[in-house]
């Protein structure tokens, strides 16, 4: 099959340049446009947030207490834990005994973690007394 040079029917590379190069060109066109265009001067109740029609008072740098971040953190855990063990198990009919043995230590290593954490006492959510 002798190549002939480049057909704008067939997708390909050059296609994929010219769209990367003419989305490239609008981004940078709007964002220049936006810059010279937009009058920026912040003043008086311009600089404050919006908080529909409540005057703001106080900061508004919240702090979350600890249990709020060892539910996020223990979401993610097990939620890429969950990914790995269901993707295992689709495929389980065409694994091996040692794809077998490496989820048993990866469920394992998670378990010893999570049993860690439950004996430090971070699964607490109230005041726990100092021993």
């Amino acid at each position: 099959m002798a190549i002939t040079g480049f057909s704008s029917w067939e997708p390909g590379a050059l296609s994929l340049g010219v769209f990367f190069f003419l989305a490239a060109g609008l981004v940078a066109t709007i964002l220049v446009l936006t810059v010279v265009i937009t009058r920026r001067k912040p003043e008086g109740q311009k600089a404050l947030p919006y908080e529909c029609g409540i005057i703001p008072t106080g900061t508004a740098r919240l702090r979350y207490p600890a249990p709020f971040w060892l539910v996020a953190v223990f979401f993610l855990l097990f939620d890429v834990e969950a990914v790995y063990v269901v993707s295992w198990a689709v495929s389980f009919t065409s694994l091996s005994w040692a794809s077998w043995a490496q989820i048993t230590f990866f469920i394992g290593v998670l378990l010893l973690g999570l049993f860690w954490v439950w004996r430090k006492g971070g699964l607490e959510w109230g005041m726990t007394p100092k021993r």
